[in-house]
């Protein structure tokens, strides 16, 4: 039976998901700031609506898996250290994407390293559907914008300085049910970082 036949079936849901990193508020109304700057002069960008996030992964993944992997990314959590993230003026990337630089970058790699490691196989849905990890971490302002408006607003924001820090404390895990497009993306959990000795016993992650 394919995929997309199982979709609406009792207990083969397909949500997907995204694992984040999340500023405080404060920095957060900072960063909804610099997004209301850039939709007022580019109404056709796709700016979020939603809370400013540091996507470290992506993925799609029946629900009924989702016990599991809560309880994989609770023990990673567990075994990470919290750790500092700088914020520090802006990019872009050729799809028409602009977006704050993230400044330290070496800790939220070596995060995402040992997430990927870890949770891989239970995040893979089918060849059709692997997780995506972030390894070039960044805290996404507006995509798509048209061409000529991408120019423009670029050539003002390349120019512009911007500096915000925060402890990361948390991993946050979000989800929405595949092919939803209305609908933002909800928090499931959270993870608290803990650096605490962890003991992996082998075959612990598939049993």
């Amino acid at each position: 039976m394919k995929t997309t036949n199982l979709i609406n079936m009792p207990g083969y849901r397909i949500n997907e998901y995204l694992l984040v990193l999340q500023p405080p508020a404060t920095l957060r109304n900072r960063i909804r700031t610099i997004k209301t700057g850039i939709a007022a002069a580019c109404p056709a960008a796709r700016v979020s609506k939603g809370a400013s996030l540091i996507l470290l992964a992506r993925f799609t993944q029946y629900e009924m898996m989702e016990k599991r992997l809560i309880e994989r990314l609770r023990f990673v959590a567990m075994g990470s250290p919290a750790f500092k993230v700088e914020l520090k003026d802006f990019g872009s990337f050729p799809s028409h994407t602009i977006y704050l630089n993230v400044a330290t970058k070496k800790s939220i790699q070596q995060l995402v390293k040992n997430i990927r490691k870890e949770t891989q196989r239970l995040m893979k849905l089918n060849d059709d559907h692997v997780p995506h990890f972030i390894l070039a971490p960044h805290l996404t302002l507006a995509t798509k914008l048209p061409h000529y408006q991408f120019a423009k607003t670029w050539e003002i924001y390349k120019h512009k300085h911007f500096t915000g820090r925060f402890i990361a404390q948390h991993l946050y895990l979000l989800k929405k049910q595949m092919g939803d497009a209305t609908h933002p993306f909800l928090p499931v959990e959270s993870f608290p970082l803990q650096n605490m000795p962890i003991a992996v016993k082998q075959g612990e992650l598939f049993r």
